[in-house]
């Protein structure tokens, strides 16, 4: 088991992230047996011969590539209480669109994770577009990562979770002399 990021608290992690070996391909990978995270392909041509399993033990979960869309998916989205994207590396922002896209369009409210090259200087930018779990790199301190969530106090734009800019969030000093001007 590792440690991971969930809902800003360090917990033990007792899931497993699938991943191909060379020579595998998702028709044919052997899915093991508990808690799963298989990929987006694995799921989509074996998914016959997993939902069985997904409903009976909700022991599987999905992950996204960052070359894939949260749409292929489609209404199995539904069927997950845990969906990962993949950073194949710290550059790739590809996943904050997949993360974003989830929680917004899909309205997935199961836990969204942040898995691969995740590193603290992304995650307070991850949570704003829907993460609310982070997989962190192995050969980084986790209690440092999880100060990166409280980086900043304030942000500026709109996103998942804040659907209002600051200029409409925060009372302007001008506007309340004005407003006092008036009376």
């Amino acid at each position: 088991m590792r440690d991971i990021i969930k809902d800003k608290a360090i917990i033990s992690d007792d899931w497993t992230v699938l991943k191909l070996a060379e020579g595998e391909t998702p028709d044919a990978v052997a899915v093991p047996t508990g808690k799963t995270i298989v990929p987006l392909q694995v799921w989509l041509l074996q998914r016959t011969a997993l939902l069985p399993r997904l409903q009976q033990q909700k022991d599987l979960a999905v992950w996204f590539g960052s070359d894939e869309e949260a749409k292929q998916l489609g209404e199995d989205i539904a069927l997950f209480g845990l969906i990962a994207v993949d950073f194949p590396k710290f550059s790739d922002g590809r996943g904050y669109s997949i993360a974003y896209t989830l929680r917004s369009r899909f309205a997935f409210t199961g836990e969204l994770r942040a898995i691969g090259d995740v590193l603290r200087d992304q995650l307070f930018y991850m949570q704003r577009v829907g993460f609310n779990a982070f997989a962190t790199r192995e050969d980084r301190n986790i209690h440092d990562a999880l100060k990166g969530l409280t980086d900043f106090t304030e942000s500026y734009q709109t996103s998942w979770d804040q659907k209002n800019p600051l200029f409409r969030r925060a009372e302007r000093a001008d506007q309340g002399k004005l407003a006092g001007a008036k009376a």
